[in-house]
Parts: C-alpha cells; structure tokens; sequence
C-alpha cells in the first residue's frame, strides 16, 4: 500500500506510512496487490435440481459423515408452508417442499436442517394466542396488516402430541422428507419440548398425574400460573424467573411413570427425524427443576416415590442405543449451565454467552470466551439470530458490525447455526405465534457478504475438519490500547492454513499479530495471501508472520486470509 493516514485515540494522533508499516487494510489508502481469483464479477452458480447437484457436488459422500464443525439451517414451517402454498396454488404439505430447495442446502453445505415447529398443537392454544394483548400486540408489530383470526395460529411450543400437525400433510409425508434430506446428506433436526405440553394434550385427563399441580388458595394467589383443567388445578409451564406460558401445562419429571412415557415419546421420535432440538433443556436439571422452580409442589400428585435422577442422563443413553449413535441432541440452554449438559451427553449446547458478549462488544470477555477447552467449543452452537432473538441485520446493524460479528461466530469452532432470512438481511423477527410474515426485500450487501462466507470461506476443509487455534494480538506501539479489540483465528489442516482478523470496534485500530505456534512451518519461507472475502493478494515472508503481521484496519473491518507457500 502506497498512501498514508491519519489515525486518532485517546486524544493523540499519529501519522504512520502504511507502505512502511505493510498495512493490510485502511479505509482511507488504495492498494497495490495484486488481484485474488476471486473476481467482482463472480457470482455463485444458480443450482436448482438435486440431479445437478449431485453430478456437481463431488464431497457428497463425505457429507454423510458429519463435519467436524458443521452447519445448521432453521426453516419456520408454518410460515414457509404458508408461501408456499401461495406459489403452487393449493394448500402445502411436507411433500410439496422443493427439490430446489434442497438443492440449494446441499449446495451451500448445511448437514443440518431445523423444521421448526412440525408437531400438532391444539385450538385452546390457539385461541389463547389470538386473545393475549401482549402477543397480539407483538405480532401486530411485526406484521401490521394482522388479521389475528388468520395469521396467529398459536405457538407450536404448546404441542398437543408429537404427531405431524395435520396442516402439514398425512403421517407418511415427514419420512418422506427426512428420506430426501438424508439421501442428499443433510440430517432432519425436529423439536422436543420437554417443559410442558399444550393445554389440551390428552394427558391432561387420561394422565393427571403427569403435571405439577396446584391448590385453590396458589391459584387465587397467582392466577397467571395456574389453570383448572377437569378436575384439577395444574401449574402452566414456566421457568423459576417469570410467570407461566398460559398456553401450557408443566410436566412433572421426579414421577416415575411420566418419564417411563416421555422416554418412549423420544425413542418414537428418534424414528422420524435425526436429531432434536430441546427447548430450555436446562429446566429439567434437579436443582433447577426441584429446588429452584417447584419445590415441594414437584412432589408427584399421586403420592408416587419421587425420582430426584437427571432425566437427561438416562434418556440420552437410552436413545444413542436404540440408533447406534445416529442421533443428535442439541440444548437451548442459558444460566451457564451448557457444560453440565454437555457432559450429560449433548452433542451441541446454545452458546448465548458468545452471541450476547459480541452484541455488547465485549471483546476482551470475547477473547477468554475463545480460550474454552476445545472440546466444549466444538459443541458449542454459535449462532446471530434464530427465532427467539432479534434478527440480526437490526440488532447488529449497521452492516459493517453485523458482517464483523459473523465473521467471529462463524469462524469459530462448533456447530454453525443460520436462521431462515438471515441470509437475505431480513430484519423482521416473526413471533412463533405468527402463521404468516412480512415481506421483505433482500438487503443486496448481506446476501453479497454471507454468500461469500459461505461458499468461500465455511466449505474449506480447514474450517469444517481442521484444527483451530485463537490468536493473540500484540500491541503496534507503546500506549496504543487498540490491539485489544483484535481478534484472531488460525485454521489448519494437511498443510492447508487460513487465517482471519477482525477489529471488533468502531475505531480505528493497529496490532502485531504474531503466529509463534507455528514458526519451523514459516521461517526461511515465502507465502500468499489471499483475502477470501475481498479481491486482495498479498506477498509476506515466513519470518514476517512468525514475528507478527502488522495490521491498521478500519472499524469492524475483517480479513479471512488463505496462505499458501509460493
């Protein structure tokens, strides 16, 4: 790079040569390397058959093996559904789903995808939902035009039975999928809600003695959290900090026969899909289920021996057997308490702590988030948005921070979790009691950026197999602070490295960013780097990177450098 520019911090300013310095980035100088293979002009290839997919994707069998870190995808069912049907003219079930759409999966490399909301719910549910102000008034924001007779279908987190919800098609029509999914690679993910159940779940009648019950005297006392259901007074679902979801029942888990049932319940899900998801798993912990939330009130209804075992740690097991390991559990879980539930036998635990530390710009916290055991990591599920958090292209806006934020979580190790719309920049969260969602357009900058980091970036090898180190940057001078905002990744694997930078700030910021874990593989040596995610090629010496690259780069600006020996 050949010009110069001014910087400021802490009141001082300096005038640096960025030719002298290397500089990498600046937002204000030209460069002088050369141009990558990636040219502006490129775009991804359009693919729309699973035929050509398959003539073209030469790592298709290698995907029946899970990646090391792989991907997931989130689809809203009823909402996608809903579209759906408006294109073909008829009312869509699950076999109505495009092979174009899974093509376009495969193409970018998910091995998971998550049909959210697929099990019957019930009409007491849905009447709730379409009569609570606080949701109506929610889903009114998100959708003004509501007709709430019409577009609030009811939450499918109240489920009646693990049955396909008769809207989306006969019984036969959810193997039909996962036998599609799985012929192409991808593994079908599905929900399981072990809290609670719908309010007109037949257990309700047929199996009181399932639920946490209550007496006249708590209901008149707390209304929000109890219903009269027959003949009982029974807790609706609720975690120990907030009143009850009205929509539902608690289940009771130190009662021996209702867990006997709800391991069945699993052992027939396991049946129809890959893998579930399960919401707010934490809650089923005995401290949390038994001491926190419920108390003496978990005592089972019937005068049955309490069970004080961790279900988890007898349904998994159960489970992992009955499908020689084919099945995978992933958590929703908050409290810090994702590495209990890994060693319970999760395979993937939410990672909110990262998600939440990155949308505060907390990187320092960041920085020792990273330093995690790797195993831990790797069962981590780093995500930007889904469909209980604000999207992100308005809760990380503007751009520029949103883009610097994937960047870290998707570069991360563990499980990569996208949300339907997140691609396209949609900045409307839908509520999960919505049947029906705003259209929006595509914001051509993020669908540019994830497109990018998708097919450049999260397919190499390096980073869905390889090995990942995080980097420590070093300060560019005496008293200058900036390089604590800079964070760095290293990806390897056979020889291949990858690595990438990111000022996660809104200022101006310069490092050294040594790579001394690796110094017999660079010294004495010539390398090229090459910005996947820009058009830039640059020539550095092995010494130069062992001691430390110098980086000036602009506010939450990034790079995500190939290297490869010349």
């Amino acid at each position: 790079l050949v010009s110069t520019t001014t910087i400021s911090y802490r009141r001082r300013s300096h005038r640096i040569s960025l030719c002298n310095r290397k500089s990498f980035l600046s937002s204000t100088s030209g460069s002088s390397c050369k141009r990558s293979k990636f040219d502006k002009s490129e775009t991804t290839p359009h693919v729309t058959s699973l035929k050509e997919i398959s003539e073209t994707n030469t790592h298709l069998d290698q995907r029946n093996m899970t990646a090391k870190n792989p991907a997931l995808y989130q689809i809203n069912t009823r909402a996608y559904l809903g579209e759906l049907s408006k294109k073909i003219g008829k009312p869509a079930t699950l076999d109505d789903v495009p092979d174009s759409l899974i093509a376009d999966l495969v193409r970018k490399k998910f091995d998971y995808v998550w049909f959210l909301g697929v099990w019957q719910t019930g009409l007491v549910g849905r009447k709730i939902s379409q009569s609570n102000e606080g949701w109506i008034k929610a889903c009114r924001d998100q959708l003004p035009d509501l007709d709430p007779e019409k577009d609030i279908t009811g939450s499918p987190f109240a489920i009646v039975s693990y049955t396909l919800n008769k809207d989306f098609g006969a019984p036969k029509e959810l193997l039909n999928l996962k036998k599609r999914l799985n012929a192409q690679g991808i593994k079908l993910i599905l929900d399981f809600v072990p809290n609670h159940t719908a309010i007109d779940c037949p257990w309700a009648i047929e199996h009181p003695e399932y639920y946490i019950h209550g007496t006249e005297d708590e209901k008149k006392e707390k209304p929000q959290n109890y219903i009269e259901v027959g003949k009982h007074i029974i807790a609706h679902g609720r975690d120990p900090n907030y009143d009850g979801w009205p929509d539902t029942l608690q289940l009771n888990y130190r009662h021996n026969g209702f867990r006997k049932e709800m391991t069945q319940q699993l052992l027939n899900i396991s049946e129809l899909c890959d893998g579930i998801r399960c919401d707010m798993a934490m809650l089923l912990l005995p401290d949390i289920f038994r001491d926190r939330t419920w108390k003496n009130a978990s005592l089972p209804w019937d005068t049955s021996f309490p069970n004080d075992d961790t279900f988890w740690a007898h349904v998994i097991p159960a489970v992992k057997e009955k499908t020689r390991g084919n099945f995978i559990f992933m958590a929703e879980v908050y409290w810090d308490r994702e590495f209990d539930l890994q060693q319970l036998g999760f395979d993937y635990t939410y990672d909110k702590r990262l998600y939440d530390r990155l949308h505060r710009v907390q990187t320092e916290q960041v920085h020792g988030h990273l330093l995690a055991d790797p195993n831990f990591q790797r069962k981590s599920v780093r995500f930007l948005e889904n469909h209980d958090e604000p999207r992100a292209a308005s809760e990380f806006a503007p751009n520029p921070k949103h883009k610097a934020a994937a960047i870290i979580s998707f570069l991360a190790p563990g499980l990569h979790f996208f949300h339907e719309g997140q691609l396209e920049g949609f900045r409307t969260q839908v509520s999960v009691h919505l049947g029906r969602r705003r259209i929006e357009q595509p914001d051509g900058d993020l669908v540019t950026f994830y497109d990018h980091l998708i097919h450049r970036v999260l397919h190499l090898k390096q980073i869905r197999e390889g090995n990942f180190i995080r980097l420590s940057a070093r300060e560019a001078w005496p008293g200058n602070f900036t390089f604590r905002n800079f964070i760095g990744f290293h990806w390897s694997l056979a020889g291949k490295n990858l690595l990438a930078i990111v000022n996660y700030a809104d200022y101006h910021g310069q490092c050294y960013m040594p790579m001394d874990h690796m110094k017999w593989e660079l010294v004495g040596k010539m390398f090229r780097l090459t910005n996947l995610m820009g058009d830039q090629v640059y020539e550095r010496k092995g010494d130069e990177l062992f001691a430390g690259m110098y980086f000036d780069v602009a506010p939450w600006e990034y790079l995500v450098l190939e290297m490869e020996e010349m």
